[in-house]
């Protein structure tokens, strides 16, 4: 367990409300703060990213935006080939931190 998140059982997923009351909770805020402060960290890295910056955050990771090729699949029902266009994707790398901290889970 990472030091400092006591809220935190295993099996369980924490949503945008969760993370906004921890922070809360450890930066001293009102909840309505740190949702607010959350709203805005999210907004500035889907904003970055959409403009095609990679956003890093040290130890934690780096999102990026990858390109997928133009490729041939299947339709799964018919069997039929199908052309799948080009895409943009949006990848995570984690940061050693991050890795670190899993890895002692």
């Amino acid at each position: 367990m990472v030091a400092g998140h006591s809220q935190y059982q295993e099996g369980c997923h924490m949503r945008k409300p969760e993370l906004a009351a921890a922070i809360a909770e450890r930066a001293e805020l009102s909840k309505d703060k740190a949702s607010q402060v959350l709203n805005v960290i999210l907004d500035e890295i889907t904003g970055s990213v959409a403009q095609g910056q990679d956003v890093s955050l040290i130890g934690f990771g780096t999102f990026t935006v990858r390109e997928r090729a133009a490729r041939t699949g299947k339709n799964p029902q018919t069997g039929q080939p199908l052309a799948i266009p080009a895409s943009k994707t949006v990848a995570f790398k984690p940061g050693k931190g991050l890795k670190d901290a899993v890895g002692k889970g």
